[in-house]
């Protein structure tokens, strides 16, 4: 009983806050992007949010299988549904407190799976840069293909929101942080070799040693072909995703195709900034539908209602994952019980 209470109160827990994000970033709106919002969603064709459910979710479980690929080299080989539980859950809990969801995943798997937790660790590492590199690439495509269109936004973008300094200084910026990492890997390589059998020092080292080996994984793939494909599908679902959404309102359908790279590289940059993309999503839509003609009003209503589309995927799939997750793996027990 307490357990189902515990069950019920994160559920109800996490709605409230998914209709609090909502209502937040409605609320920030100035009256005149208000109006052209609300003159978009009486046209906009919902019916397109069905397709776009079907392709993210499609992305989110490819995410998953491509986990497991990165679990395998390891020894271990858990369920496709645990694993696509815990991703979904993940997703989930960023949306109140952003890294949380990866801790969450590795917890879950940990839990339900009995994969060490620690290794896990090195394979979302692994998944991040995976994802930066797909981003980077996406960029490079969108700037290569609408560099006549997109380049000067691109470098302002850049340069306003991860550069804040000129040149000179951003290099003395770098060295210094190098420098000072090398004199701390010197530095706890001396401690942990001289010190090695105190019990704090013990339990970081193994930490250190399950994050290595989760690193190291991605050098045992069996299957790289797999791996790569996923990586490249999990990108192509958001691209879909992200053409399919100019069709939902009338203002932004005459869109080009390509727009679709810059359109998808801009929003990503927004779903980094602000936890779940909240508010910046949106701006950053509406910043390069501006460059293609589409004014204001309905570029950010074209956002919002894309930010909408994924943030409901979330938190339905999201909520679902996290009520099943308890009882397939109730079922799984009882059904390895029964056949012993």
């Amino acid at each position: 009983m307490k357990n189902k209470l515990l069950t019920i109160f994160k559920y109800l827990f996490f709605l409230g806050l998914g209709i609090f994000l909502v209502w937040w970033s409605i609320h920030k709106m100035d009256d005149k992007n208000w109006q052209e919002c609300k003159t978009a969603l009486q046209s906009a064709r919902f019916i397109l949010f069905i397709p776009v459910f079907f392709i993210l979710v499609a992305s989110h479980i490819s995410r998953a299988i491509r986990w497991k690929i990165l679990m395998k080299p390891m020894g271990y080989s858990p369920s496709l549904i645990n694993t696509f539980f815990a991703v979904m859950i993940g997703y989930l809990a960023n949306l109140a407190v952003p890294r949380l969801g990866e801790v969450l995943k590795c917890t879950i798997l940990g839990k339900y799976e009995k994969v060490p937790a620690d290794k896990l660790v090195g394979t979302i590492l692994i998944e991040r840069a995976i994802d930066v590199v797909s981003l980077l690439i996406v960029f490079i495509i969108a700037i290569g293909s609408q560099a006549a269109i997109i380049g000067s936004y691109a470098k302002t973008t850049i340069k306003n929101n991860f550069l804040t300094d000129d040149y000179s200084g951003i290099l003395i910026k770098l060295t210094v942080l190098v420098s000072v990492l090398l004199i701390a890997y010197y530095l706890m390589k001396f401690i942990f070799n001289k010190y090695s059998e105190i019990g704090m020092i013990k339990k970081i080292n193994m930490l250190f040693k399950g994050v290595g080996a989760g690193l190291s994984s991605i050098k045992h793939l069996e299957d790289k072909s797999t791996f790569i494909f996923h990586s490249i599908f999990i990108w192509l679902c958001y691209a879909a995703g992200t053409y399919l959404g100019f069709f939902v309102i009338p203002e932004t359908s005459n869109l080009p195709i390509a727009a679709v790279f810059p359109v998808l590289a801009f929003a990503s940059i927004g779903m980094i900034i602000t936890p779940g993309g909240i508010g910046s999503y949106q701006w950053f839509i509406m910043g390069v539908m501006v460059l293609y003609g589409i004014d204001e009003g309905h570029g950010y209503a074209n956002g919002l209602l894309q930010w909408i589309a994924q943030f409901c995927i979330i938190l339905i799939v999201g909520f679902i994952s996290l009520l099943a997750l308890p009882y397939y793996n109730r079922s799984a027990a009882k059904s390895t019980h029964t056949v012993t």
